[in-house]
């Protein structure tokens, strides 16, 4: 049974004329790894609110359809209702610390002290989720003397902490170095695996090859695309909405033109795929290809 049911969803804002969210309709299964991806204004954060619970309740606006999360209906269900089962870590991780807490140990206490989880419990999911996160050295600090980096792992970790069943994550890699980001999608990997149903959005497309289950694209608050990795990022419709291929993908398509890409392979979204393609040609490796691809050459 499907844990994330959306159901011809369209939305609009107070004070807007156009919809952000058009017509959308898809479903989501225990233990997927959905990654959500669009242009600027595609409708991504708005998604991911209305997944939340927190559209239209706390955004109001005039919403039609119906979005399911966890059973519960989200124009039936309050936000806190969702709290616990349900959570959403923001692009901007300032907008997500209590600012009632002094350290970060005690921040990601915060929300287990809420929902009210037994103090004796406490200890042990914290420190799980300080290692987790790679925060377990920097548990006695000020939420506010961390980096813009290290305070997007201390939002997830008050998030994670509390073991929901749906995780979304609205851009978690936009303030991480590539290990951070790397870091974050290992652990978004390990959660699918024990269960944990995920949708995030991104735009670093190289991790969602790696790691999506699936990806939706959106435009213009529509969906344009949906299906595998494999098939939605190498389509060109991406390219008209202003999303460039992977350069493994260009490079692909230029030894295509070549005759260094088998005909009829797959194009690839990750190097590993491409490596394998090109060795297939007889192509030892597509270094040079990737190169002709960045120069637009």
């Amino acid at each position: 049974m499907a844990v994330v049911d959306v159901n011809k969803l369209t939305y609009t804002y107070p004070g807007s004329s156009s919809p952000a969210l058009k017509d959308i309709s898809f479903q989501v299964e225990p233990g997927q790894l959905l990654a959500v991806i669009g242009a600027n204004e595609a409708g991504k954060s708005s998604l991911c609110l209305a997944l939340a619970g927190l559209i239209p309740a706390l955004f109001h606006g005039q919403m039609l359809g119906t979005v399911t999360v966890c059973g519960m209906d989200t124009q039936k269900h309050t936000p806190g209702q969702f709290a616990g089962r349900v959570g959403l870590v923001l692009q901007n991780p300032a907008n997500q610390l209590s600012g009632m807490r002094y350290t970060v140990y005690e921040e990601i206490a915060f929300g287990l002290e809420n929902l009210g989880t037994p103090r004796a419990e406490m200890p042990a999911r914290i420190e799980h989720t300080l290692e987790q996160v790679g925060l377990a050295d920097l548990r006695t600090r000020s939420p506010y003397n961390l980096s813009g980096g290290q305070q997007q792992r201390l939002a997830l970790a008050s998030v994670l902490v509390l073991e929901p069943t749906v995780l979304l994550l609205d851009e978690p890699t936009a303030m991480l170095d590539p290990q951070g980001s790397l870091d974050v999608f290992e652990i978004v990997q390990k959660l699918t695996q024990t269960g944990t149903t995920v949708v995030i959005a991104e735009h670093h497309l190289e991790w969602i090859a790696r790691y999506a289950d699936r990806v939706i694209a959106l435009n213009e608050g529509q969906v344009l695309l949906d299906g595998p990795p494999r098939e939605v990022l190498v389509s060109t419709q991406l390219r008209e909405t202003g999303i460039r291929q992977l350069r493994y993908t260009q490079a692909a398509e230029l030894g295509q033109s070549r005759g260094l890409w088998p005909m009829g392979l797959a194009l690839p979204v990750t190097l590993e795929q491409a490596i394998a393609g090109f060795r297939h040609s007889g192509t030892a490796s597509p270094k040079q290809e990737k190169q002709d691809a960045d120069q637009g050459r």
